[in-house]
């Protein structure tokens, strides 16, 4: 089935799309539109609370979806009514007017980009227009591996609707139930809620499962932070140390998923993104509660590892870590060798660092050391050239 038409509409611009996981943003989307709710009273709470998610399984920070759902819409003033579990059969959604809020499998539905390719829950807001066809909601954003998932209204057919719909899904009307929890609160992790947490992906036997899992973690922590951060700047609430704070999180959520594909391609595993994990799961509580830096953010593993070394930039290694770059990101190589920075491309992240990597490797046939990749070295030319001079003289 082919995606539906391009979207037709955006969301509102202060929807706070970014900061949002594909439960929250629709639901968030709701109350903006319809009560005039700031998206950003989801935010108010910031906790480390894991869960176990069942026997031979690794803890994690996502919460059920039905927790998730109730959480949320609490924090936005909004109550749901009861969950309507569809048959596979789009004829079967509720009569009658207002937008009804859906969950349903992303596996089959065609404007996101996990469509065919991963399975999970996802929202999105469904009405129908005044000829009486279904127009789809939904105000996701995301970079995927699968490609760019952006806010924006579709208008299906039927039968899309009908295959849209084909694993059945769950239903929700929304009120306003009072006002929203606008109170903000930290609620410190404890050293052994960490500590059991960071043990867990650290003593798991498969490698790959336990930097997949962590990958999409230390996604869901740095997106939370970054969320709670907004909160406060929005009440005037603005610590020095939090800008640093978010990105070193963001850095992490980098690194992980580096680490994650070079153990898919049987590489050794990059140290460190487990103790910068704990170092900044402690670290939370005192910089989004001091209104003065009494603590600085843990410096990133290998952040000055090779800085100022000296390692031999060559013409040669240089020109060609340019042309892969500017080839991944699809810009002329002579804008990155005149200094043009990588992080101000549109599109550069965490899936185009990967692919850079890669390529380095695959055109100069070298292999990089697992703990140069980590993002300090990632983000611009001259870190991308010093640590291919290196491997180029250490691989045999």
């Amino acid at each position: 089935m082919s995606a539906p038409a391009v979207p037709r509409t955006a969301p509102p611009a202060d929807l706070c799309a970014d900061l949002l996981d594909c439960l929250q943003v629709n639901l968030a989307w709701l109350a903006r539109a319809e009560y005039g709710v700031s998206p950003l009273v989801l935010g108010a709470r910031l906790e480390f609370a894991p869960r176990d998610a069942g026997p031979g399984r690794l803890p994690t920070v996502e919460p059920a979806t039905g927790t998730h759902l109730e959480r949320s819409a609490g924090a936005l003033g909004l109550s749901l009514t009861k969950a309507r579990t569809l048959p596979p059969c789009a004829a079967a959604l509720p009569a009658g007017p207002g937008t009804l809020y859906v969950v349903a499998d992303a596996y089959h539905l065609p404007w996101v980009p996990y469509h065919g390719h991963a399975h999970m829950d996802h929202s999105f807001l469904l009405d129908r227009d005044a000829a009486g066809r279904a127009v789809v909601r939904d105000g996701y954003h995301n970079d995927t591996p699968y490609g760019p998932a952006r806010p924006g209204s579709w208008t299906l057919t039927e039968k899309e609707l009908a295959q849209a719909l084909c694993d059945g899904a769950r239903v929700h009307r929304t009120s306003r139930a009072g006002a929203p929890q606008e109170a903000t609160a930290v609620v410190a992790a404890t050293a052994a809620a960490v500590e059991s947490y960071v043990r867990a992906y650290r003593e798991h036997p498969d490698r790959q499962e336990a930097l997949g899992r962590l990958t999409l973690e230390t996604w869901l922590l740095a997106r939370a932070r970054r969320l709670h951060a907004a909160h406060r700047a929005a009440a005037g609430d603005v610590a020095p140390a939090v800008a640093q704070h978010l990105t070193a999180w963001g850095k992490l959520a980098e690194h992980t998923f580096l680490a994650h594909r070079r153990v898919q391609r049987g590489r050794p595993e990059p140290a460190g993104p487990l103790e910068r994990l704990a170092e900044l799961l402690h670290a939370d509580s005192q910089v989004f509660t001091a209104p003065y830096p009494a603590r600085e953010a843990a410096p990133a593993t290998g952040d000055v590892a090779t800085a100022g070394t000296g390692l031999p930039d060559t013409d040669a290694v240089r020109r060609a870590v340019a042309e892969e770059a500017a080839a991944v990101l699809r810009v002329p190589a002579a804008e990155l060798l005149a200094g043009r920075p990588l992080t101000g491309i549109p599109g550069f992240g965490s899936f185009r660092m990967v692919d850079i990597v890669e390529r380095i490797e695959e055109r100069l046939g070298i292999e990089f050391d697992a703990d140069d990749l980590v993002p300090e070295h990632l983000h611009d030319l001259d870190g991308l050239c010093r640590i291919t001079a290196r491997a180029h003289r250490e691989t045999p």
